[in-house]
This record gives C-alpha cells, sequence and structure tokens, in this order.
C-alpha cells in the first residue's frame, strides 16, 4: 500500500458541539445514512437536525464522526445530560422510537473500532447511555468493542409484522371468520368512497397541520401523548417531514370523503423499515363505523413494499396485537469507563425501578377494566 492509499484510509475522530456544523454535515450524513442498512428514519439528518433545534439545550451537542479520507464512516449524534445522571445520550429524546450509530457497511469494523474508541475518549466523567436501540442496530457492534463496564437491559416493546400487501396479512389471521370481517371492513370503506393520495414536500406544512388537527380532535376527552399537542412538536414535525418526503424517508397520505380530508398518517422510511408514526382522523369517521386501523394498515402496507419490516413502533395497543405482530424489544446499552462504573450501577437501578413501576401501572389498569 502507497502512502497516500495509506493516508486516504486512515481514520480520524471528530467531535462536532456547533450548531451550524452540525447543520451543514446534512449531505455527508445522508450519504452514510444510506450506506447503513440498520439505520431508521430517526437517524435521518432531517430528523435529529430538526430535533435537536426544538429541543436541545445550548452548549450540550456531542456529534462524533469518524472519517476515512475524508468520507464520512460513522456517526454517534449525543447531547450530554446531567440528570438524572451525567450521561452521553442519543439526539431525538422520548418522540424518537428508535437510537443508533450509523456505520458504513462498507467499513463496519474499522469504523465500529474508531467510533468507540472516541466515544471512550467522550465520555470522561459521563455514562453512555443508549436507550431504545433496535435489534440488530449498528450500536450493538458498538456494544460488541466496549472494553470498559457495559451493560444492556430492556428498553421499549415494539411490535413488527412482514413487509407485504395488506391480502397476506389479513391471510395471517388465525380464521377464516377474522379474515372475513377485515374483507368486509374494506368493502365497508370502498361503499363510502374514501380515497387516499400521497402529499408532496411542498404541500406538507399544510398536510401536518390537518394531521396535528384531526389528531387533537380524536384524542378529545381522552387520554393522550401530551407532547403530540405541543407547539414545539409541530415545529418539530412541520420543519423535518418536508426534507424526509424529499429524502424518500417519510411519507404523508391524506384519506378524503368527496373531497374533505378525514384523515391523514405520517409513515416514516428507511431501507429497514416503514413505521406508522402518526395520525389524526376525524370523529366523524368512526361515527360512519369506518375501521380506521385497516384503513391505515392497508395504505402502511403500501409503503412498506420491498422493505424489511412493517413496525407499529412502540407500544402494546389491543388494536395492534390483533394482526399477529411479532413482539421485538428494544435495547438500552449502558457503557461506561473504569473511572464512571458507579454511574452504570445507578442507572441499572434506576431502569429497574422503572420497569417495577410500568408493570405495577399494568396489572392496575387491568384491575380496573376487570
Amino acid at each position: 500500500m502507497t502512502a497516500t492509499e495509506t493516508a486516504r484510509r486512515a481514520r480520524t475522530a471528530e467531535l462536532v458541539t456547533d450548531e451550524a456544523e452540525f447543520a451543514a454535515l446534512a449531505p455527508a450524513w445522508e450519504r452514510l445514512y444510506g450506506r447503513c442498512a440498520a439505520a431508521t428514519p430517526f437517524q435521518s439528518h432531517a430528523w435529529l437536525h430538526s430535533w435537536w433545534l426544538t429541543y436541545g439545550r445550548p452548549g450540550r451537542l456531542r456529534v462524533l464522526l469518524v472519517r476515512s479520507g475524508g468520507d464520512l464512516v460513522a456517526a454517534a449524534p449525543l447531547m450530554l445530560v446531567h440528570r438524572p445522571l451525567p450521561a452521553l445520550v442519543p439526539l431525538g429524546g422520548a418522540i424518537s422510537d428508535y437510537a443508533d450509530v450509523l456505520l458504513d457497511d462498507a467499513d463496519a469494523g474499522p469504523a465500529a473500532d474508531a467510533l468507540t474508541e472516541a466515544l471512550a475518549d467522550a465520555a470522561r466523567t459521563a455514562l453512555i447511555d443508549f436507550r431504545e436501540v433496535r435489534p440488530g442496530g449498528a450500536a450493538e457492534r458498538v456494544y460488541e468493542r466496549w472494553r470498559g463496564p457495559r451493560r444492556a437491559v430492556a428498553g421499549s416493546l415494539c411490535l413488527e409484522l412482514p413487509a407485504v400487501p395488506l391480502d397476506d396479512l389479513v391471510a395471517r389471521l388465525p380464521s377464516a371468520k377474522a379474515q372475513q370481517r377485515v374483507r368486509a371492513k374494506l368493502r365497508k370503506l370502498a361503499s363510502l368512497g374514501v380515497t387516499r393520495r400521497t402529499v408532496g414536500a411542498e404541500e406538507a406544512d399544510a398536510a401536518l397541520g390537518r394531521l396535528l388537527e384531526l389528531h387533537r380532535l380524536q384524542w378529545q376527552d381522552r387520554k393522550v401523548t401530551a407532547e403530540h399537542l405541543q407547539p414545539r412538536f409541530r415545529e418539530h414535525l412541520v420543519r423535518a417531514v418536508g426534507p424526509m418526503i424529499r429524502a424518500g424517508s417519510a411519507a404523508v397520505t391524506e384519506f378524503l370523503i368527496d373531497g374533505e380530508v378525514v384523515a391523514v398518517d405520517l409513515t416514516l422510511l428507511s431501507p429497514a423499515l416503514a413505521g406508522g408514526y402518526l395520525y389524526g382522523v376525524h370523529p366523524s369517521l368512526r361515527e360512519r363505523k369506518a375501521d380506521v386501523a385497516v384503513m391505515l394498515l392497508d395504505a402502511c402496507a403500501e409503503r412498506a413494499r420491498g422493505r424489511g419490516t412493517l413496525s407499529l413502533l412502540r407500544g402494546d395497543e389491543p388494536y395492534k396485537r390483533h394482526w399477529r405482530p411479532e413482539p421485538v424489544v428494544n435495547r438500552r446499552l449502558l457503557m461506561a469507563r473504569g473511572s464512571t462504573a458507579p454511574l452504570l450501577t445507578a442507572a441499572r437501578f434506576e431502569a429497574a425501578a422503572r420497569l417495577r413501576g410500568k408493570e405495577v401501572l399494568r396489572r392496575w389498569s387491568e384491575h380496573r377494566r376487570g
């Protein structure tokens, strides 16, 4: 190997803490995103940068990069937090169903080695806390290489279906009667005159406004994820989704009856999966006896063709279970240096307490329903 080739292949790490530098990474980031088969839409630059602009705190940005001859081959989008423990955590926060790093599949081993070393240098007094890593995620390769104290604990439950047309999903149902019911619901949607159209990037802002308003209406007087009703969430979504549509990382679908929009769905896309992220439905659609779950799944299944998985994302709602999905549990990957091992122990206790709390709430909810 010549000296020129050696220099070209040398891997160098850098830490980005400046917001403008993070913004300027978009083209290189998206090229790397396209070369990382494990990446989900929540690792796209448009999603992460928009999230940072809305939810990030000045001075906390910590984006680790690894380059080979100038090409970006690894990236870890992180931020520094001090509570409940000092830690480096992924950008994306609670509104992102999956967190991960990006590794160039063609350079995965050396890139993972360099990124692991860079993470160890960056986390001098902080824990590295990767929450919601999907099984098979690129962060697992970093975890495998970690030389210090480490521990993996269970994260959120996600439900996944094969990326096949709706007819094939119907065929998975356990009985002919269940299959007939779904086909009757599809006929009902057709008789109501429900049509759908894909929204272009230039229309995304207005369509997302309709989605969030319909989402508010459908959950009126019922328990809802409060963040979805906040102006800052709308700000993030509107900023992120237009560029994601252009890049093929998102699709917005409007459902209409007689030209009137009665529902809007946002599906996030990557080569690995299609995930139904958020939808809004006018209450009148249910009043007309339309099965909204069937309507949305039909559209999402069409988006999922050619991808690895149709993900129903986080949550164990009964309507999801109807389709016999595979339960897949995200992982929380905790990594520490020798000097920060007590932080890892504290995080493990916190995670165990959180799981116990969820179990108590689940049992209480079942008790009330019973």
